[in-house]
């Protein structure tokens, strides 16, 4: 009888990663590359998307910019019967005290909501640039078409939408196109403080800037590979917190990088021919990107771009100099390329969002024991099937082992070494679908 009920958990647990699988392929095969380069040469179009630049005109400027992305957010919910929230989030940012701000202004970010059926006031988001600039961010009227910065990646967050909106989720997804990003991240920090007014749960942000480049500088021509930008631990941790690091570790296991390792796991499984690479750093070296307003805040958020960057085509006039030809315009961008990485963020957001929440109050123990213990507080979701124990070795970038323990608020691995190793605990839906993993913020004692 037990071997009976067994090979029957078997079968059903078989039948739900094969309709996982499914979703996540079919949500891949749907992004267009045809509709990313429409979308990318419509908003390169607009001549200079500049953040001081003209709001009046229907086609010239960063005003036109967003309301064109308003009626295109408008557009697929139409298709999906009304399924986003469309609006404006604004701030005012004033020239004094802001050396890339030429003149007072409304820094405007256009945001579209699908509501989740079961947690509302969850959220995972993905965003994207609105702006560009020219070689001088104070010039707000010379052509920069931005094609690859950032239209790429404002392209790749309509097109998720699009995907994305043909199917339910329990938890919320936010597609924002975030405006003032060269000039001080400006959009990115005001629609965090807004979001944290509200008392949004955001379980993770994946900002997406630049993601349609293959050519480097350096010469180096790579379609399949790209990086996922995320600090150590966050900047609001306390000095309790800190210390307690020293003796338990965890430097590298913040929210933040838990959520690129989500993503990265999530690429290796359903799409195996790119090269995800783990950077671990907030941005790149001295430089910075609009998920670090919501870092800053203590959201958990990464930057989603190309493996390599091509200066000549970013943040320059355009022209031509010794040969050399500069400017951020169409034919920079690789079309295809731009189509996967949208597809990673689609799946990202995808199993995020059909998860249940992660775990909260995770302690570890086993001090001087051959075994480690680890407890948790078991998520209020009746589609929970369980939890899973994630553990590694310490110099290892990914979770290594892992071990599904069923329904449970506590359990011990017997024959494995606290010292040796660090780890973690998921929540595992009833569906297939892992949330991410939370790291112990506790002591569970002997």
């Amino acid at each position: 009888m037990r071997l009976f009920f067994f090979l029957v958990l078997l079968s059903v647990l078989g039948h739900v990663r094969a309709q996982t699988e499914a979703d996540m392929y079919s949500i891949i095969d749907a992004v267009s590359a045809e509709r990313i380069e429409a979308d990318i040469r419509a908003l390169a179009g607009f001549g200079t998307r500049n953040t001081f630049s003209d709001t009046v005109s229907d086609s010239r400027g960063i005003g036109a910019a967003r309301r064109w992305i308003y009626q295109e957010f408008q557009k697929i919910s139409a298709d999906c019967g009304g399924c986003l929230e469309v609006f404006y989030q604004k701030d005012y940012v004033t020239k004094e005290g802001n050396r890339r701000v030429p003149k007072d202004a409304w820094v405007v970010n256009v945001v579209a909501v699908q509501r989740g059926s079961q947690f509302p006031n969850r959220y995972v988001m993905m965003s994207g640039d609105i702006d560009s600039r020219a070689s001088n961010t104070m010039d707000y009227t010379t052509d920069a078409p931005g094609a690859n910065d950032n239209a790429s990646g404002m392209a790749g967050t309509i097109e998720a939408a699009r995907v994305l909106s043909k199917y339910q989720f329990p938890t919320s997804i936010v597609y924002s196109g975030l405006s003032g990003e060269e000039q001080g991240l400006f959009g990115g920090a005001g629609l965090a403080k807004w979001a944290q007014d509200r008392d949004w749960d955001i379980v993770g942000v994946l900002n997406n800037d630049m993601i349609g480049n293959i050519e480097g500088v350096d010469g180096v021509i790579d379609n399949r590979t790209f990086r996922i930008f995320s600090e150590p631990t966050p900047p609001t941790e306390t000095d309790q917190e800190r210390r307690l690091r020293r003796f338990y570790g965890g430097e590298v296991d913040g929210i933040s990088r838990q959520l690129a390792r989500y993503i990265h796991q999530q690429v290796q499984t359903y799409m195996p021919e790119m090269n995800p690479m783990m950077i671990y750093r907030l941005d790149r070296f001295g430089r910075g990107g609009h998920h670090r307003p919501f870092n800053d805040l203590g959201f958990a958020g990464v930057r989603i771009m190309e493996a390599h960057e091509n200066y000549n085509r970013q943040h320059q006039d355009i022209r031509v100099e010794n040969g050399i030809e500069y400017g951020d315009v169409i034919e920079g961008v690789n079309f295809e390329y731009a189509k996967k990485l949208t597809a990673v963020n689609a799946i990202s957001l995808a199993g995020l969002a059909w998860a249940p929440p992660a775990p909260k109050n995770v302690g570890l123990g086993g001090v001087v024991e051959p075994s480690t213990k680890l407890a948790w507080d078991k998520v209020s979701d009746p589609n929970v099937a369980g939890y899973k124990i994630y553990w590694r070795l310490t110099t290892e970038p990914q979770w290594q082992f892992s071990r599904f323990v069923g329904d449970v608020d506590a359990f011990t691995l017997e024959g494995i070494v606290i010292d040796n190793y660090v780890f973690g605990v998921a929540t595992v839906g009833k569906n297939g679908h892992e949330s991410v993993v939370t790291f112990p913020s506790r002591v569970v004692r002997n």
